[in-house]
């Protein structure tokens, strides 16, 4: 009987916070405190702080009242599509520098593909906090 009355207890629901956006938010708008509101609701897989997301940018459209999930913000982009960036390669204490076009927009910690200007060949790169792109094997 008491493993009843533990099960009962584990298998109510949890009250959770879930941010949801104020109004439309159009891909590439950075997010501010005045754009979310918190709702009494427990959504799966959404962001439950605020502090969390603010500051960062929209990677899609977020309609207003509805739940904001952590694959739809991401860091502001620091390199846009077709800008020239620096390129980075280093291996066994070889660094090789050279400037590439950004064939996509991407923010820190993102990959993106980059084409080396010299030689026209495509590679991908993670890119840094400096808009740099690193090239690795």
């Amino acid at each position: 009987m008491r493993y009843i009355a533990v099960l009962c207890i584990l298998a109510a629901p949890i009250s959770a916070d879930t941010v949801v956006a104020a109004r439309t938010l159009p891909a590439q708008t950075l997010i501010v405190a005045e754009d979310l509101i918190l709702r009494d609701q427990n959504v799966p897989g959404s962001v439950e702080v605020p502090a969390d997301i603010i500051g960062m940018e929209a990677k899609v459209a977020i309609y207003a009242g509805r739940p904001i999930r952590p694959g739809d913000v991401g860091f502001p982009a620091v390199v846009e599509r077709n800008e020239i960036i620096t390129l980075h390669y280093e291996s066994s204490g070889l660094v090789i520098s050279t400037e590439g076009r950004a064939l996509g927009r991407a923010g820190p910690g993102e990959i993106i593909r980059v084409m080396n200007i010299s030689s026209r060949s495509t590679v991908t790169a993670l890119i840094g906090a400096d808009g740099a792109g690193y090239v690795s094997r």
